[in-house]
């Protein structure tokens, strides 16, 4: 296992994406900052978090919820409703492989009146078979099919692996 990503590495990442987020979004009526379950979620804090420091943007956070090894559009809900309403909503995940998570993640949003939606993701590995791109990307990493990229940021030392 190699490491990519260290601690202070990861938190200059979030706080640049954040600095990105508030610099594309200073006319919105508002942010809604959507993180997709497990490590998604918590990247999603860590930049609200860090976007209520450094903006006076109006944040709002909810958690995308779905089962990433079972995906499919019946079971993806979100934690709290909210009126999107001239918003952007930026869905968040660790990483972006293919992009099917993301797909099925959108599928909430496209019934409400969202001003626009945006994707942040923290490992960008490439290897797109949907037709979406990262708005924020932390770090761009080229890897093979069978490699994994394994982020931890439940702990109090965040880290990004190779495996």
């Amino acid at each position: 296992m190699i490491q990519v990503l260290n601690h202070q590495q990861v938190q200059k990442k979030v706080t640049r994406m954040a600095y990105e987020i508030y610099e594309r979004n200073l006319k919105s009526e508002g942010v809604v900052i959507a993180g997709i379950s497990g490590m998604g979620k918590i990247l999603a804090t860590l930049l609200v978090e860090k976007l209520k420091e450094i903006s006076p943007l109006k944040i709002e956070e909810m958690e995308i919820i779905l089962d990433k090894s079972n995906i499919n559009s019946e079971n993806v809900e979100l934690s709290n409703e909210i009126d999107f309403s001239g918003k952007t909503a930026i869905l968040v995940d660790d990483v972006l492989n293919t992009g099917r998570t993301l797909v099925y993640a959108l599928n909430p949003f496209l019934d409400t009146k969202v001003e626009k939606i945006e994707i942040a993701v923290l490992v960008n590995r490439s290897h797109g078979k949907y037709p979406l791109r990262p708005d924020y990307t932390g770090f761009e990493l080229s890897t093979t099919l069978n490699e994994h990229i394994l982020v931890d940021l439940s702990t109090s030392e965040y880290v990004v692996h190779l495996q």
